[in-house]
């Protein structure tokens, strides 16, 4: 058996320790005991992207992804997006962004050094509250979705206020779309509530339609 090797690790803000893993050629994110991610499930994350593009009318969009995570959404953003597109991509752990760089490198290829790419090392959160309209499409893929699992801080996001904010940062016509690892009925209400057409979708976590069920939500802003 393929030993698991420790390659590195890092203090989350708020408290908890992420580690990266390899085993061959396979990379693992952690937190604590529970896995967060792994490389050999990148569809959903894939689909976050090219979902969102395709529910996207601007001709030159702004995208903002929140987070970076294995950069699965980030590359898949800039296959489909057009040349004079941006993406802002905010990750709170620097490490996270380091691991990118380095150990994890081969995964993404040029996508950190692509000109319409700006990294923001900051709390998502932070960052779309201290915009108004500047975006065409909010991708959060932070934690485990709704329910969140690596800080409570993360919660925020998803409340009543930080859906609220994520709409004031849309453009007219933009989209929120948010990932999750399960159905969220109080979650799909919320959003709702908070002024989003929405549109929910079931999709596979691995590339190959298998694993299991992720749910991203598409909630587009009049």
């Amino acid at each position: 058996m393929i030993p698991r090797i420790l390659i590195d690790s890092t203090q989350v803000p708020g408290g908890g320790e992420m580690r990266l893993f390899s085993r061959g050629d396979d990379f693992f994110i952690s937190l604590g005991r529970e896995e967060l991610m792994t490389s050999r499930m990148s569809g959903s994350e894939e689909a976050l992207a090219t979902m969102t593009a395709e529910r996207v009318t601007a001709s030159a969009p702004h995208f903002l992804v929140g987070g970076y995570g294995m950069g699965f959404t980030l590359r898949a953003a800039l296959g489909c997006l057009p040349r004079d597109a941006r993406v802002t991509v905010a990750e709170l752990v620097p490490a996270v962004v380091a691991w990118a760089k380095g150990p994890m490198a081969a995964m993404t290829g040029d996508s950190l050094a692509d000109p319409r790419v700006a990294i923001v090392e900051e709390d998502v959160g932070a960052v779309i509250a201290g915009a108004r309209g500047a975006y065409d499409a909010i991708l959060l893929d932070v934690d485990n979705g709704p329910d969140g699992l690596t800080r409570p801080g993360n919660d925020r996001l998803y409340s009543d206020r930080g859906l609220a904010a994520a709409r004031a940062a849309l453009r007219p016509g933009g989209v929120l779309a948010v990932w999750s690892a399960g159905a969220d009925a109080k979650f799909a209400r919320r959003i709702r509530e908070a002024g989003f057409r929405v549109d929910e979708v079931a999709v596979r976590a691995r590339q190959n339609g298998k694993g299991a069920k992720h749910v991203i939500w598409f909630g587009a802003r009049d």
